[in-house]
């Protein structure tokens, strides 16, 4: 693994919003950074303009460079970050492992589980590394927590979490990215941080169902309150760290997805609640909603676990159309009345 450096060279895989703004930061605080685009028209757009498509247009620094070659943005590199949709997530670690350096830190900054395998995203990257390189060892480090790119692009102070099972690779990160604008925390509990980062997306859908409803801040404190007992009770059973539960990767990442407007989850799970078919919804967000693409991972890890997770199982019934919002919203409101408290994580 690389030793730490004060000027590191830089890839980022991936060049939505928030791919843009990590390179952006990345460029300010002094380290050598190179974009990757699928898209010839995006890199020439962004090479015209020095503009990340965010509203009040915020500036990406010239010195980022910009290229469509998987290999330009891995080769020779002390980090390469993933920033792609989840779902491509495997295809572009597939496509990275010929260049990458055997003590390259492979770091995700993308949320999610993969539907079938359920694996979580840095497995993704380990697993098919290890694949095509029987020469390197993968050191993986999630990066998580709450951080909006319509805010780190404007330089607002954000705290996140680097999480990696070695700790020099996760004490290189917080050494590199740390700085006026992102204060990185470090922890060893990978999945915990990583399962977290995944259930809120669908917490942060079900919010968003309840406004599009009409309801008000009662019912989204309920939802998020009720959500990270649904999100500790899978967490404690495939063994994550009970305080992570309390950190930014999860109450901290829960709260801001479920509670912003900057927020696609919630901003989709509005449109459904009042009414929107969900391929309809989507495409008005213009974006990936990665809520929807973890779901049924975390259904099927609900139903191996045996855990119950009644709201993320309502918001996989809406938007499958098997039942309609306020339907969803009377089989929550009148289940089983339970204690809150410890016994209400474990029931």
């Amino acid at each position: 693994m690389a030793e730490a450096v004060q000027r590191a060279r830089v890839g980022v895989l991936g060049s939505g919003a928030w791919g843009l703004a990590l390179a952006r930061l990345f460029s300010l605080e002094g380290h050598d950074v190179v974009v990757w685009s699928e898209s010839e028209q995006t890199v020439e757009r962004l090479r015209k303009t020095h503009v990340i498509p965010l509203p009040n247009d915020p500036e990406l620094p010239a010195e980022v460079a910009l290229t469509t070659s998987v290999e330009e943005a891995c080769a020779e590199k002390d980090v390469v970050v993933f920033v792609t949709s989840s779902r491509f997530v495997r295809g572009m670690a597939a496509q990275a492992a010929p260049y990458v350096r055997p003590d390259t830190v492979l770091v995700c900054a993308t949320k999610g589980l993969e539907e079938g395998t359920l694996d979580t995203m840095t497995e993704v990257i380990a697993g098919e590394v290890a694949k095509a390189r029987p020469d390197v060892t993968p050191v993986t480090v999630a990066l998580s927590g709450p951080s909006h790119a319509e805010e780190v692009a404007f330089d607002m102070p954000t705290a996140i979490v680097a999480a990696s099972h070695d700790e020099r690779a996760a004490l290189l990160v917080q050494e590199l990215f740390s700085g006026d604008v992102l204060r990185v925390y470090t922890s060893e509990d990978v999945h915990g941080v990583e399962l977290c980062g995944a259930i809120k997306n669908v917490i942060a859908l079900a919010c968003g169902i309840a406004r599009g409803l009409g309801f008000g801040d009662n019912s989204s404190a309920a939802l998020i309150t009720r959500g990270l007992a649904e999100i500790r009770r899978l967490g404690t059973a495939l063994g994550c760290d009970q305080e992570t539960f309390f950190g930014l990767a999860c109450t901290g990442d829960l709260v801001v997805t479920a509670g912003s407007l900057h927020s696609r989850n919630l901003r989709c799970g509005k449109l459904i609640g009042s009414g929107v078919p969900v391929d309809e919804a989507v495409a008005q967000i213009g974006a990936v909603v990665e809520g929807l693409n973890a779901l049924p991972a975390v259904l099927e890890l609900s139903a191996h676990c045996n855990v119950e997770m009644p709201i993320c199982e309502m918001v996989g019934k809406v938007v499958s159309g098997r039942i309609a919002p306020e339907e969803a919203t009377s089989l929550l409101m009148n289940r089983e009345l339970k204690p809150e408290g410890p016994a209400a994580y474990e029931a």
